[in-house]
């Protein structure tokens, strides 16, 4: 997967957040939140809404890295 999510993992625990504090807000579902720790495809909609919890833009919790061939 080229989309790597470390820098969202990051700013998580920077803010101490969890996967219980996104299913408690219904922000995300656990099954999202899974993705993200292993690093599966998540949609724009789930994208924005981590931003709007994160106070910041995609570029700050999204990386691009090209696959190694």
């Amino acid at each position: 997967m080229p989309i790597k999510y470390d820098k969202l993992v990051r700013k998580m625990q920077e803010a101490g957040i969890t996967s219980y504090t996104f299913k408690c807000n219904k922000i995300i579902g656990q099954a999202t939140y899974k993705k993200i720790i292993e690093g599966g495809d998540i949609d724009t909609r789930t994208i924005a809404k981590l931003c709007k919890l994160l106070n910041c833009q995609p570029g700050d919790i999204l990386e691009y890295e090209e696959e190694q061939e």
